[in-house]
């Protein structure tokens, strides 16, 4: 029988990466950038069809309008989000999400000052196959793209970096393929800005996983 002993340091490493939003102007090496995508790509994807290409972003001036772009779809998001928001449940509820909203409007407002952005690519493939039954559609190829972007999350949080996993920018995908000559053949699914974090690791505040998780049949818990 196998043994089921925990690796401590990789499971709290898990445990205690969180989203960061706001960084140092300390630089990161390309290398350390390249070793990061290597951990990406040895993610699990569907049939091992590996269906991503990445942008690594430096030049200050193609920050600077990625940028733009991001504050503009930000300003048009968040205020549509917060007209059909849930009301918080609690005052814990409450404090959580304000510290959110204040971490994502200065993500927006200073997106170009995180030394890189890396964009995540997918080209635009359909996962149905046919047969003489019909359409089988097993799901989105965006399955076999994010498990890259954990990896690429968790490597960074190995050389003590930190990032987050953002898509408001895709109100304005067109413009920012147009920004670093993206075919349109490809989908841009994920903005990273890496770098520095000037927060804390720790575990975040999160619904307990007893509470979600059912066995055997739904709703059924433990």
């Amino acid at each position: 029988m196998g043994s089921t002993a925990r690796d401590e340091h990789l499971y709290d490493a898990i445990l205690t990466t969180r989203a960061m939003r706001r960084f140092t102007d300390e630089d990161v090496p390309d290398e350390v950038v390249l070793d990061c995508l290597r951990a990406a790509v040895q993610a699990p994807s569907g049939g091992n069809i590996q269906p991503y290409q990445f942008v690594v972003v430096r030049d200050p001036d193609r920050k600077s309008d990625l940028a733009r772009l991001y504050r503009q779809a930000w300003a048009r998001y968040e205020p549509a989000v917060a007209k059909v928001r849930p009301e918080p449940r609690s005052e814990a509820d409450a404090r959580s999400l304000a510290r959110n909203l204040a971490a994502s409007d200065h993500l927006a407002h200073h997106l170009e000052q995180a030394p890189v952005l890396v964009l995540v690519l997918m080209p635009r493939i359909s996962m149905v196959v046919h047969d003489d039954q019909g359409a089988m559609d097993v799901g989105p190829t965006y399955a076999s793209v994010y498990p890259a972007v954990a990896n690429f999350i968790l490597a960074a949080r190995a050389y003590g970096l930190g990032t987050v996993l953002t898509t408001v920018f895709r109100v304005y995908e067109d413009e920012v393929r147009e920004v670093c000559d993206v075919p349109d053949r490809f989908e841009v699914l994920a903005l990273l800005p890496l770098g520095h974090p000037t927060g804390r690791w720790g575990v975040a505040p999160r619904r307990p996983a007893e509470a979600i998780t059912s066995w055997e049949t739904f709703g059924a818990r433990r």
